[in-house]
This record gives C-alpha cells, sequence and structure tokens, in this order.
C-alpha cells in the first residue's frame, strides 16, 4: 500500500502495536500450554532412569507443581492487565512493571508507549522459563525441561506478527503476515490482522492499490470504482486475459489462490520418508524467492523464455510436491501429468551451478535437477530420448571395438548425415536462426525437435581415430606411462592423466597435444589402462548407480595402478575436461596417490613456464566452460599467460551441456540464442579496437564438449573454434605435430607395463 510520507511513522507505530499486542497474545498461549502440562502427571518422569517413584518423591513433586502453576498464574494475570490497558495513562498502572519502567515514566505516558519504547518488556524467558527450570532443576527432572523447551517452541512458532519493508521516500509500504499454512487458526487470525491494517492504512489517508499484489488479498478492500477502472484497463491492454488470468475483477481473491504449502508437506512424514520427495523438499523449501538466480541461469531467456528460472523452477517443483502428497493421500492414483512437469522442470538445467554462487540461501538448482532426474528415473518416468540415449551408451561402454564401431556410425556418419541436413534445410534454417526461438513448455513435437537439431552444423574434421587407437593403447591389462627418455631424470615430475571421454574419444587431438605438451616439459605421462568414464554424464542425467558404480569401480582401479607403479612418486593427477574436474574431485586421490593434486593442464603448462610468445596477426576469444576445469588458477589469467597476449572472455553457456544439445535441441537452441549474440559482440569488439585492427580472431576453450558447442557458430560468426592446449601444440610443435608426435612415441616413447 501507499502512506503519505508524513504519516508513516503513525502507521509503523500502529504495525508494532499489532506487533506488541498479538506477542503478548502468545506467551500467554505458552502459559496456558505449559499450565495444562504441568497440571497433569508428567509422564517424562516415568522412564526416566534419574528419578525415583516414591511417596516422599511424589510430595516433592506435588509441591514443584504447585509452585510452579501459583507463578504462571500470576503472570498470567499480570500479563492479561498489560493487554486489556493499553490505553491507560501508565501512571495508573505502576504495580504492572518494575522500577526500571517506573523510573523511565513520562508525563501523559500511556501503558503502550512504554511497550512501545521498550521501557517495559514482556519476557517469556525471564518471567516464566528461568524460574520455571529453577523449580525444576536436577537430573532427575531434566525430561521436564526438555518438555518444556518443546512446548515453548511449538506455540511460539504459532506466533502472529506483521512485517513492514519500505521503498526510500516514496511511501509504498510491502506489509507481510508470515503464516504456517498447516495452522488454520493462525490463518483466520492472520486475515482479522489485515482487516486491522487495511483500516489503518485509510485510516492515514493510504492507498491499498499501490505497486503489485492487489489480485488476492487486498481487492476485496478496494471500493467498487477502483475495480471497475482495473476492469477497464484489464479490457483495453489485455483483451484475451493472458496476464495474470482472473486478477483485477470482481469476483477474484483469495479463494482462487492457490500456493505450495511446505508445512504441509513436512507433516506427511510417512509419504516423504518412504521416497526422495522429502530431500527433494529439503532442497528447496528455504527459498526466498529473491530472483536473485536469474540473471546467472543459463535456461532463463528473456527474449525467449521467461519460465525457468532457479526460482520459478522451485515454486513449480513445490508443486509437483504437493500433487504427488495429495494423490498418495487421497489415493486417487499417481497422475502421469506429474511426471511430465517433473521432467519438464528437470529438463530445463544444465547443472551448470552458477546460481548456488548468488543464492543467499545456498539452493543449488542443478543439484535440484539430478535429484529429479533421480526419482523419475527411479519411478520409470524418466521421458526418453533416442539421441540422448545413443550419446548416453557411447560414454558408458569401454571396449575398443564397440567403441570404434559407434564412433563410426554415430560421430563419422551421424554427424555427415547432420550437416547434410543443415545445407540441405539451408534457408528455413538461416531464417529461423536469425528470428527469437520458440518458448519451451511440455514435450515438443518431433518436427520441432528435428528443426532445432539441424540449425547448426556439427563440426566436421573431426580425427578418424581416438587418442588410444592412434598410440596403440588399448589394451586394459597394461599401465601405458608416456615419456622422452632423453628429458626423463630423477627430477622429472610423474603426472597421472585422465583424458575422459571428450578429450580421447570424441575430439582426440585434445588428449593427445595433452601428452604431447607433457612429453614435451619432460612430465612422465601415467595413462590409466583401457577407456574409462568419470561417471559424471550418468550421475548428472540422474542414474545415480551407474555414476556411483563408475566412480568406485575406477578408484579401485588407481589402487591397483598405484600398487603396481609404487616406485613412482605421482604428485599430480592431470585432466582435460571441467567435468571429469569436477568429478574426480570426489575421488579421493590423496588417498591413492598420497600428497597428489588435481590440476588442470593449462594450469600445469602455465606452472611449468610454457607459453606463446603471441601469434602474429591474431587475437583470441576465449570461452570458460560452466564446469571450468581451472580451479586453482582464475581461467582467463590462465589463458592469457599460455597465449602471451590478452585475451578477451565471452561469457554464457555455449549450448551444448553434455548431452543436452542431442536430447533437448529445443532448449539448446534458446541458449545458443544469447550466446551467438555475445560471441558477435565480442568479435566486434575485437575487430573495431586499435590493437586488434586487421588480425584474424579465433574462438578457444578448455573443454572437450565446449569445443563441439562452439564450432557450430562457425557458420554465422566465421569463428574457428580449439582447445588452448592444441593451439600451443600446432605452434610449439609445428604444423603436422600429430602425425610426428605419434611417430616419435611409437619408438621407444612409451613403456608398458602389466597391471
Amino acid at each position: 500500500m501507499v502512506i503519505p510520507l508524513d504519516r508513516l511513522s503513525e502507521y509503523n507505530e500502529g504495525i508494532e502495536r499489532i506487533n506488541i499486542e498479538y506477542s503478548i497474545r502468545n506467551k500467554l498461549a505458552m502459559i496456558e500450554t505449559v499450565s495444562e502440562y504441568l497440571a497433569g502427571n508428567l509422564p517424562e518422569l516415568k522412564h526416566h532412569e534419574g528419578y525415583q517413584d516414591s511417596e516422599e518423591n511424589r510430595a516433592i513433586l506435588a509441591g514443584k507443581k504447585q509452585a510452579a502453576l501459583q507463578h504462571l498464574q500470576q503472570v498470567g494475570e499480570r500479563w492479561q492487565r498489560i493487554l486489556d490497558n493499553f490505553e491507560t495513562p501508565a501512571g495508573q498502572c505502576e504495580a504492572l512493571f518494575d522500577e526500571a519502567a517506573q523510573a523511565a515514566l513520562r508525563s501523559g505516558d500511556r501503558l503502550i508507549h512504554l511497550l512501545l519504547r521498550r521501557d517495559l518488556r514482556i519476557s517469556y524467558r525471564r518471567d516464566v522459563e528461568r524460574p520455571l527450570k529453577a523449580v525444576f532443576t536436577g537430573r532427575e527432572f531434566e525430561p521436564v525441561r526438555n518438555r518444556l523447551d518443546k512446548l515453548h517452541a511449538g506455540v511460539r512458532s504459532g506466533r502472529l506478527f506483521v512485517a513492514t519493508h519500505m521503498h526510500a521516500g516514496d511511501g509504498n509500504v510491502h506489509t507481510n503476515i508470515p503464516v504456517n499454512s498447516n495452522d488454520y487458526q493462525m490463518l483466520h487470525e492472520a486475515e482479522r490482522i489485515v482487516d486491522r491494517v487495511m483500516a489503518l492504512a485509510k485510516s492515514l489517508n493510504g492507498v491499498i492499490s499501490g505497486e503489485h499484489g492487489i489480485g488476492l488479498t487486498k481487492i476485496r478492500y478496494l471500493e467498487p470504482e477502483a475495480i471497475e477502472a482495473f476492469r477497464r484497463y484489464k479490457e483495453h491492454v489485455d483483451p484475451r486475459g493472458v496476464f495474470n488470468r482472473g486478477k483485477l475483477l470482481a469476483g477474484s481473491g483469495l479463494d482462487n489462490a492457490y500456493t505450495p504449502s511446505l508445512r504441509l508437506v513436512q507433516q506427511e512424514a510417512l509419504l516423504l520418508e518412504a521416497s526422495e520427495l522429502g530431500a527433494l523438499n529439503d532442497d528447496i523449501r528455504h527459498c526466498l524467492r529473491c530472483g536473485k538466480c536469474k540473471p546467472v541461469c543459463n535456461t532463463h531467456i528473456p527474449r525467449a523464455n521467461l519460465l525457468y528460472s532457479p526460482r520459478n523452477k522451485i515454486l513449480a517443483t513445490g508443486i509437483v510436491i504437493e500433487a504427488f502428497l495429495y494423490e498418495e493421500q487421497t489415493r486417487r492414483g499417481i497422475s502421469t501429468r506429474h511426471f511430465d512437469e517433473m521432467n519438464d522442470v528437470a529438463d530445463h538445467c544444465t547443472v551448470c551451478h552458477k546460481c548456488l554462487s548468488p543464492c543467499p540461501v545456498n539452493i543449488d538448482f542443478g543439484d535440484v535437477s539430478v535429484r529429479m532426474r533421480s526419482i523419475l528415473r527411479a519411478r520409470g518416468k524418466k521421458r526418453f530420448n533416442a539421441a540422448g540415449w545413443l550419446a548416453m551408451a557411447f560414454l558408458n561402454i569401454t571396449d575398443p571395438t564397440a567403441i570404434r564401431l559407434m564412433r563410426k556410425g554415430m560421430i563419422e556418419w551421424g554427424y555427415r548425415g547432420q550437416r547434410l541436413l543443415y545445407r540441405l534445410a539451408g534457408g528455413l534454417v538461416s531464417a529461423r536462426n536469425k528470428s527469437l526461438p520458440a518458448s519451451t513448455t511440455g514435450p515438443v513435437r518431433v518436427v520441432e525437435q528435428v528443426v532445432n537439431f539441424v540449425k547448426k552444423p556439427m563440426p566436421a574434421g573431426l580425427p578418424t581415430q581416438t587418442t588410444r587407437a592412434l598410440l596403440g593403447l588399448e589394451d586394459q591389462r597394461v599401465v601405458p606411462i608416456v615419456r622422452d627418455a632423453a628429458k626423463v631424470n630423477d627430477e622429472s615430475d610423474a603426472v597421472f592423466y585422465f583424458p575422459g571421454c571428450g578429450s580421447e574419444r570424441l575430439f582426440s587431438e585434445v588428449g593427445l597435444a595433452t601428452i604431447a605438451m607433457l612429453y614435451e616439459v619432460g612430465a612422465q605421462c601415467v595413462l590409466p589402462p583401457g577407456y574409462l568414464c568419470c561417471g559424471y554424464p550418468q550421475t548428472s542425467s540422474g542414474d545415480h548407480a551407474r555414476g556411483r558404480k563408475i566412480s568406485t569401480d575406477n578408484q579401485v582401479l588407481f589402487h591397483r595402478v598405484a600398487n603396481t607403479l609404487n616406485y613412482m612418486d605421482i604428485k599430480t593427477v592431470i585432466v582435460s575436461c571441467g567435468t571429469c574436474m569436477d568429478q574426480l574431485q570426489q575421488y579421493r586421490f590423496e588417498q591413492i596417490f598420497p600428497g597428489c593434486r588435481l590440476l588442470d593442464i593449462h594450469e600445469y603448462l602455465m606452472e611449468k613456464g610454457i607459453k606463446l610468445d603471441g601469434v602474429q596477426g591474431r587475437r583470441y576469444l576465449y570461452h570458460d566452460p560452466c564446469h571450468t576445469p581451472m580451479k586453482t588458477y582464475a581461467p582467463l589469467a590462465v589463458a592469457e599467460e599460455l597465449l602471451g597476449a590478452a585475451v578477451r572472455l565471452s561469457d554464457r553457456c555455449c549450448g551444448e551441456a553434455g548431452t543436452l544439445a542431442v536430447s533437448r535441441p529445443d532448449i539448446a537452441t534458446q541458449i545458443r540464442f544469447l550466446k551467438q549474440r555475445e560471441l558477435q559482440q565480442g568479435l566486434r569488439e575485437l575487430i573495431d579496437s586499435d590493437t586488434a585492427a586487421g588480425h584474424d580472431v579465433k574462438l578457444l576453450t578448455s573443454c572437450p564438449a565446449c569445443q563441439q558447442g562452439l564450432a557450430k557458430y562457425a557458420d554465422d560468426t566465421g569463428l574457428k573454434t580449439d582447445y588452448i592446449v592444441v593451439e600451443m601444440a600446432r605452434h610449439l610443435l609445428g604444423e603436422g605435430w600429430q602425425g610426428q608426435f605419434v611417430e616419435q612415441v611409437k619408438e621407444g616413447g612409451i613403456e608398458r607395463v602389466l597391471l
């Protein structure tokens, strides 16, 4: 509502009067509840080993109960008299307060003035809790004291108070009354407080139709002419009733409102314990709905899709939980629509975890999405997607022959077919790329998914073999050690390199360049035996069982590697992928290779002083992955140090997001819309700058999946994408370095140790 500025203090005083009144009412309710308990037989004592039931002890207990009840009666009568005499001159009520309050008394003060100034304080802890605990002192009465604390907490949670927060200087006052939605007495009492607040505002010449929130609580307090004015306005600007359907019209109000009740959810203990819904509820229940998560969220695309910010997804998740519990309670049977809605919310997340940093209550909706996917998978309701299933199958297999066959079918032939469709769809795709992406709610038609899938071409020119196949290291029974015998000495580092799927199965140049640069600096590079996945893709898709099994099996295998190579002092574990880094941080490598650290290959090379002296005629844009592998040093600073030149950061997600680009290309299209604008703006700024005039611009990243995602923008931006270490290998080792390096290491540069 809006209060005249010169009367804001009067409004504030009126609200504080209500708060003081309801605080005293709540304390009186505590006294009544505690009195009823103490008038009973105190069953807690019967089962307490410290209390001996005897005639003497029963007499002592009876005396304590009588003293406590008498004290409670005296305090309650005093507080009730204070509550009944707010407007009485304080001088007539001196017997109700202590010497300090009497000393603060001023001429003309009413009792409420002392309470508002805090000169007179009503304290439950001082006047009730401490005296009662003094009566029931001793170890034998500990259960009684504990019960008194629980009674106090229970009644106190039902205390009503009015909270106000204002806009500086413009008279807008947001007045809120927090309630427990499972406490109907509290809800009805809150409605009576609303009546008083509205009357207070009007008595001060305020208006209640200020700013927002008029369509539910406040509309029944509006004058008929105001409602008619709103109706005419809505009919003019929103004739189809799209916005806030049913609000600001006669008949709207709280009767038609629905808000998720997490308090009611918490009461369903058996249902919550029997499923993961309880944990899901715990994940989101502290949300303040402040919206600080919106600017950093990859799936909050203001010009295309406003619905899927973390805040909105938390609201939707709460409603879905309530729907599940309601149907469980009423035995109506679970509606499949709830699973569809949960799939929809869980799909609209790249699991980038960016929402955690700005959240004041530390909610990570990436983790929430993973939990929802796990619930859906456990119930057999996870939405099936053939492309996503194939991509995950490619990551799950470890047999070299199967990998070669899937790589031939999916990567070589599949990518070629997609690029052919992209070229054939030419004009349609070009037009759609320039238009705003469509919003997404619920399942998308197959035709629309196909159109989105061919909007951007898959990268061409990928290596025809994996890193291991190139080096002849596919035998799962041996541990390969790649090193330059001419450079290795007693001071040489021994590092364990975990390539990950993207660096050796997809963009094998990344894995090869990493090994080549480690070879170049004189490190002994230990590789795990055979093809491995870190387990992150499986876990993030909701397949916790498989992800956990992969992680456990890998750790057992790495312990065997450590025992086999116990003569080597491995102090660094190297990764070349951000998701691998995130997953391997949970592997407890310090127990496998004592004293070791996890480091990205770029950070390791920077520490070794390996860098380019700038590249003549070239400037760089750098895309930092959502899951950045660089955790020890600032990623942009690392890129600039390695490249020996200033590098411009290109923000936002590339849209690849693991398997999102193939499983939900419609969502990926929305994400790419903003990323393409970001790339084009960064490119213009570099080209227009004096230092980059006439230079070629190249886009670099430190993630194999992002390399694939960024390559899809080439036709629209003209930017070629590469991995930083591959760019360094090209300039430090020369063109054609791949063939030269493979030939070199095959001539005595690989030691094979039987596992």
